[in-house]
């Protein structure tokens, strides 16, 4: 999944058993390493056979060869090279990829090939040229309104991996949570979360835990609408006078930060610029959406 660009279906079986063995060609890195090791695991897990976790030495005795020319980029990026081109014969199965990051796609394509019938397992004969229709393919996660823990948030980028999504869309903050620990603004996360956030070394453990599936990490901070939780701990910025509680329904509400007051800015400024340095994306996500202006009808600075 989802279904390659090219497929020819070939003659032959290549059996999987307990000589399977993975060689590299040409360039490797960490990132591909540890992604060959997950495809163990996975692959022992599914055949119940134990594979050797050593790389082969020699391509001959391979039954996987994996030929990468180079990393890619460091940081996970838009229109980043992400092709290959899998062959599958009786006799060795061959991934070839510009990049890493095609690599590790061409390793979840290979796993999705595994076939079983009473003489055991195997993967049928088959050509495959490979590369991504659309450049941004994301899955949105909204921990503002319901928290989620570490390891759900891990599970998920790893069907992200097996599916070959590689936006993961965080969006971070809600009338109902604020979920990212600010150290310049520490009331947004300490007032504004009921203590259900993400400390920076936990975000900094998620981006790269994407990043070594090739999955990029985008925030999302919504403003200037859904912000009660924003102006729990800091109700100056809100259009009407506080005190500001976290919502506990579902619902389109009234609190919206004031775009008249210049501190306002200032605010925004620091804070935009402290999760720039702790998100490493090129890009960032500030909502936008469904404010109803309700509070800035009824503020006559704002009207005015």
């Amino acid at each position: 999944m989802p279904v390659p660009a090219s497929v020819k279906i070939q003659t032959g079986r290549l059996p999987i058993n307990g000589s399977f063995k993975v060689a590299v060609k040409n360039f490797t890195d960490d990132r591909l390493r540890a992604g060959i090791a997950r495809m163990l695991t996975r692959l022992a897990g599914r055949t119940v056979l134990t594979l050797p976790g050593e790389l082969a030495a020699e391509e001959s005795t391979a039954t996987l060869v994996v030929q990468c020319e180079r990393a890619g980029d460091i940081v996970p990026s838009l229109n980043e090279d992400e092709s290959y081109s899998l062959e599958v014969t009786d006799k060795q199965a061959r991934l070839v990829a510009p990049t890493v990051v095609g690599a590790l796609r061409g390793l979840e394509t290979f796993l999705q090939l595994l076939q079983s019938n009473r003489d055991g397992y195997y993967l049928p004969g088959i050509r495959i040229q490979d590369q991504p229709r659309f450049p941004w393919r994301g899955l949105l996660i909204d921990v503002g309104r319901h928290y989620e823990p570490m390891e759900v948030l891990k599970r998920n980028l790893d069907a992200m991996a097996a599916v070959k999504l590689n936006v993961f869309h965080w969006h971070l903050t809600e009338d109902q949570g604020f979920r990212v620990e600010s150290k310049k603004f520490p009331r947004l996360h300490t007032l504004g979360s009921d203590g259900l956030f993400y400390t920076q070394d936990q975000v900094r453990e998620i981006i790269d835990y994407a990043r070594d599936r090739s999955i990029r990490v985008m925030p999302e901070f919504d403003i200037p609408g859904h912000s009660t939780s924003w102006l729990v701990g800091y109700p100056e910025l809100g259009s009407a006078p506080g005190p500001y509680k976290i919502e506990r329904g579902a619902g389109i509400f009234e609190p919206a930060l004031d775009p008249t007051r210049e501190q306002t800015y200032k605010f925004l400024d620091a804070f935009l610029g402290e999760m720039a340095a702790l998100f490493p994306d090129a890009y960032m996500h500030i909502g936008g959406d469904e404010n109803e202006g309700k509070q800035w009808d009824r503020n006559p600075q704002i009207q005015a």
